[in-house]
């Protein structure tokens, strides 16, 4: 789904009530960390389905969700519970959590260098693939379901899914399409200050679409190619416009921590927990802070509220305690390693951060609407605004990230650094062929047209 929204449990301890302004901010400038103690973090999801019949499986039917979850604790994930239903799992590798059909996704945990990350994910495909072969059950590594109707989509038993499936097409024609069909690939990133918060958000703002192009995997709709590349991106442009999008105030003189607490001010609410979900979908957070929530009139926000409403905008970068890239579709194991190497290469190092945004700051809002507009039919070949193909702005920008984790200088125990986790992009960048054309040529080529092979191509 690549909304990436955290299981709630009650809070442990105090929540405070939010005072003041400077409550709000303190979210963000909490998250401030030196560079030595930047960490990745890496989320992917992936689809589940059974071997039998390709079907998505239910949560509760023998051998579906459920048993894969309870499955997973042999290798020391334990169980997290909403009411008498386990969600999620806790681990030394972060987090396993359910999107709403079922898409099983690790949230991992926040790690030193990519040896880690890459190492990371390898255990938990294992893991999964070990589980799954037990119960019948395989896994899919795409950006959307390729196949599914949404009403063959099953609904996990998670409070605020509720909340959102009855919400979403109120506001937008594709948003049970996003909960249900997608998911993506994600990497949490940190920063050492305000500004330095500002010029990451800026930059990975105006490269998201490359990362979306370079990552584009879900050419097919129930059954058939569907006229995109990245539908999962198309998704997104009609999902809810309070909520998604390039965000134009971010590249504003001034942006910083005040000005995304007025966006998410201004972002319609979902939900408030308290020993449950309760449904405020469409109210307004700045009522909560004057006591006039009409779903729960005369009481405040804690904190704890403040953080469950930031993670419910779906905007192509996200500011929480860190930065999250939202762009990329869900793919293989080697995709998984290949968007953090692009980020942190970007990102974590002075130089590189300098000179990728050399290549962008003169983009306008127009720019940046344009070419996020372009990029889910025409990946690669969107141009930007000088006529260059994203493929020739690609092939510069992985130059740039290969020389930041060159700098970063993180060797493992064969001698290596970390740009061999670029690989993949280069060979995408260097054919032209984003991750989808290659999925149609096999479509229209070696599978004649048999979408059921994409079963044993594009599994884990």
């Amino acid at each position: 789904m690549g909304a990436a929204m955290s299981t709630r449990k009650a809070a442990d301890g105090e929540d405070p009530r939010i005072e003041s302004r400077e409550d709000l901010i303190s979210v963000f400038s909490g998250g401030e960390k030196p560079k030595e103690k930047w960490r990745i973090g890496t989320e992917h999801e992936k689809f589940v389905f059974r071997e039998a019949d390709h079907r998505a499986p239910s949560y509760e039917e023998p051998g579906g969700i459920h048993a894969l979850l309870l499955g997973l604790t042999k290798y020391g994930w334990k169980p997290v519970y909403e009411g008498e239903n386990v969600i999620a799992l806790e681990g030394p590798d972060g987090n396993v959590s359910l999107e709403p059909a079922g898409q099983f996704e690790l949230s991992g945990a926040p790690l030193d260098n990519l040896h880690q990350t890459c190492a990371e994910t390898g255990r938990h495909l294992e893991q999964v693939k070990a589980v799954g072969e037990q119960l019948g059950l395989g896994f899919l590594g795409l950006g959307l379901w390729p196949d599914k109707t949404r009403e063959e989509m099953p609904v996990m038993p998670k409070g605020r899914y509720g909340i959102m499936l009855r919400h979403m097409p109120r506001v937008g024609g594709l948003g049970l399409d996003m909960m249900l069909r997608t998911c993506t690939v994600q990497t949490n990133l940190d920063y050492s200050s305000e500004a330095d918060m500002v010029r990451k958000f800026r930059l990975s703002l105006a490269l998201q679409p490359l990362a979306t192009a370079l990552f584009a995997n879900s050419p097919f709709l129930e059954g058939k190619p569907n006229g995109f590349l990245s539908y999962r991106s198309h998704i997104w442009t009609d999902t809810d416009p309070h909520r998604t999008g390039m965000l134009p105030f971010v590249f504003e003189d001034g942006f910083g921590y005040e000005r995304y607490a007025d966006y998410m001010l201004n972002v319609p609410m979902y939900f408030v927990f308290r020993d449950g979900y309760i449904d405020a979908a469409g109210q307004n957070f700045r009522d909560f802070l004057d006591g006039k929530l009409p779903a729960l009139p005369g009481e405040k926000p804690t904190l704890g509220d403040w953080i469950d409403h930031l993670s419910t905008a779906f905007p192509e970068v996200r500011l929480k305690s860190f930065l999250e890239m939202r762009g990329a579709d869900g793919g293989p194991h080697n995709r998984i390693c290949a968007l953090p190497a692009f980020w942190v290469g970007l990102l974590y190092d002075n130089d590189a951060l300098e000179a990728a945004w050399d290549l962008v700051k003169h983009w306008s809002i127009e720019d940046h609407h344009r070419i996020r507009a372009e990029v889910p039919r025409l990946g690669l070949k969107a141009r930007g605004p000088r006529g260059r193909t994203l493929q020739e702005l690609g092939a510069i920008v992985i130059d740039i990230a290969a020389s930041g984790l060159k700098a970063r200088a993180r060797i493992n125990g064969a001698g290596d650094d970390e740009t061999g986790y670029l690989v993949p992009l280069r060979e995408i960048i260097d054919s032209g062929r984003t991750p989808a054309e290659q999925l149609l040529d096999l479509y229209h080529g070696k599978w004649g047209g048999d979408l059921g092979r994409v079963y044993e191509d594009a599994r884990f």
